[in-house]
């Protein structure tokens, strides 16, 4: 897997688990959150919370009703008692009930609607909830002991007469409900206040009538408890106020869990996000730092180290294998191995290159001082007695500084060419030329030249012309290096066989000789600049840059140059250039010149 591929994946799962993880957070979160809300629910509005969830979780097997084990529990510790009672008025399911037998097993019409209407039955407080789940009608009641309602209910039998204290009794009851900070409201069916007694307090509360059912209904909500009864005589009814210490002031408990939740949940992120940030931050951060050390040790050219030691224990393991948060950067770490080794052969090149640059100027320093110490004697011997001199003599000196004059011309020209080659500026003049013909005037040159009597020339062209279209100048130049240095570094007798042919359609020039040949350094180092080879005498000769020269032409002309030599074997060098084209496959013939 490429590691474009590879980062795509490895931030996408990540992204995804992380994702997963906020996900399940959250989702536990609202699980923990909706439970609170449900038990506040239950506290607050209890029982008749109690009974709705009761109802709501309640389940039918075989027309039974079962209810789960720990609502019982609950029902029994508080000494309450249930009923479950179906559509047609018989109760079909109880709990701690039997202690009571008091409680019927049916009911009547009548007597529901009176449990409903007054929430009593008998001395206990009844709060009832329908349930229409699985296509039947069931009516839970939960009874318990409410002690304002017993208080309410022996006020009422003491002191009520016709549905209302009468003048006599209200001091007596004033006193008494003073005593537990209470009061007594008398309310007529139109639900005009008759009487007040009690705890003034209370009468400067603006209870409204659906204020008195939501105290009833959800008594943890208030500071007041509130018991009621109807003197069915006189349509009278009475509402006894009672503090209530475990209340308070109406709230919005769910808003409040809600909120509480959340700051909780928000908290909770980020206390999580804190240490992933930090392990995030040293997980990625960490291979930054190491490649920042990698480019200050590349810069201060310590090539040599691509890691320290240190930071080869957090990268590999003993066995050599990357470690796990260091994978993600597979190709990167081996791609920086990779360009410190190249950087470092670079190195190595360039130190070679001046080294071998130093050697060859201190050569090329030789080599004209030799010519020119030479040049300036004769000069100085002309000038001073020119007399002196005899006609054979001075044709003898001038004969020297000629000489000497055309290697200081040509050791210009190599640097000239160097020049030109490296810069790109070649300025070379295509045209079309004849490959035999410009190598048949090449060779001539040397065969006319007296100094090379000793040398013996051999050449072989085709008797087609092969055409090229290159620079006449620059190929001249080629096969003088190439002739020249036939000569200079083999002996006198030895046999230099130049041939030119057309071999898979293209121009081959070869010139092989039987000489001194060349040994494995010089042969590998042979078109190098500034190299001058090992194995002759006259390795302080030239400029270093002849065969260097030779390749480059070739090469700039899409050609391609070998070289096969042995010591004491001669040596052979071709050199293929496309033709210019190849529309008549043409017989060839060998000839001699």
């Amino acid at each position: 897997m490429k590691i474009q591929q590879r980062m795509a994946f490895h931030f996408a799962y990540q992204l995804i688990f992380y994702s997963l993880v906020i996900l399940a957070l959250t989702l536990v979160a609202c699980i923990v959150h909706f439970q609170n809300t449900k038990n506040n629910e239950v506290r607050q509005d209890f029982p008749l919370g109690a009974l709705q969830l009761i109802a709501q979780e309640a389940n039918t097997k075989d027309g039974t009703i079962q209810i789960s084990p720990k609502w019982v529990k609950l029902i029994e510790e508080k000494g309450m008692w249930m009923q479950v009672v179906n559509a047609e008025g018989k109760v079909i399911y109880a709990v701690n009930s039997t202690p009571r037998h008091t409680l019927p097993s049916a009911y009547s019409i009548a007597e529901l609607l009176d449990i409903q209407e007054s929430r009593t039955l008998g001395t206990y407080a009844v709060s009832t909830q329908l349930n229409f789940a699985y296509n039947e009608t069931y009516l839970y009641m939960l009874g318990y002991h409410s002690p304002e309602l017993e208080r309410l209910l022996a006020f009422l039998d003491a002191y009520g007469q016709q549905g209302i204290v009468p003048s006599a009794a209200v001091p007596l009851l004033d006193q008494r409900l003073r005593e537990t900070g209470s009061y007594l409201q008398v309310v007529n069916p139109a639900g005009q206040t008759v009487q007040g007694i009690g705890d003034g307090a209370y009468a400067n509360k603006p209870y409204r009538p659906l204020d008195i059912v939501a105290i009833q209904q959800s008594p943890d909500n208030y500071d007041t408890n509130i018991a009621a009864q109807r003197d069915k005589s006189s349509g009278m009814t009475w509402i006894l106020y009672t503090p209530h210490a475990g209340g308070g002031p109406l709230k919005h408990p769910a808003m409040d869990t809600a909120t509480r939740s959340l700051v909780w949940f928000s908290g909770l992120i980020l206390l999580l996000a804190v240490p992933l940030s930090i392990w995030h931050g040293y997980r990625y951060g960490q291979p930054l730092i190491l490649f920042a050390g990698w480019f200050e040790r590349m810069r201060k050219g310590q090539y040599d180290e691509v890691l320290t030691a240190k930071d080869k224990r957090k990268v590999f393991r003993r066995n050599g294998a990357l470690r796990t948060s260091y994978k993600l950067y597979k190709e990167v770490i081996e791609s920086f191995y990779q360009m410190t080794h190249q950087l470092a052969q670079t190195e190595k090149e360039r130190e070679r290159l001046e080294k071998a640059q130093v050697e060859w100027m201190s050569g090329i320093s030789h080599d004209l001082r030799t010519p020119l110490a030479t040049i300036q004697g004769y000069g100085y011997m002309l000038e001073s007695l020119p007399e002196q001199w005899s006609h054979e003599e001075m044709q003898i000196m001038g004969s020297s500084i000629r000489e000497k004059g055309d290697y200081m011309l040509e050791l210009i020209s190599d640097f000239s060419m160097l020049h030109q080659l490296k810069e790109g500026d070649s300025a070379m003049e295509l045209r079309e030329i004849d490959l035999v013909e410009l190598v048949r005037r090449s060779v001539l040159k040397y065969v006319n030249d007296a100094t090379m009597s000793e040398y013996q020339f051999h050449c072989v062209g085709d008797e087609h012309p092969l055409l090229v279209e290159s620079d006449e100048t620059w190929l001249l130049r080629m096969m003088n290096n190439l002739l020249s240095n036939a000569v200079k570094h083999n002996p006198p007798g030895v046999t230099i066989t130049i041939s030119v042919s057309r071999v898979n359609n293209k121009a081959c020039i070869c010139i092989a000789d039987n000489g001194k040949g060349m040994d494995e350094e010089t042969l590998h180092n042979l078109f190098k600049r500034y190299y001058r080879g090992t194995n002759t005498e006259e390795s302080t000769v030239g400029s270093g840059l002849g065969m260097s020269i030779v390749k480059t032409i070739v090469e700039t002309y899409g050609g391609e140059i070998q070289v096969q030599s042995q010591v004491s074997q001669g040596t052979t060098i071709e050199i293929l250039l496309p033709l210019l084209s190849n529309k008549n496959d043409l017989r060839r013939n060998r000839r001699v010149w």
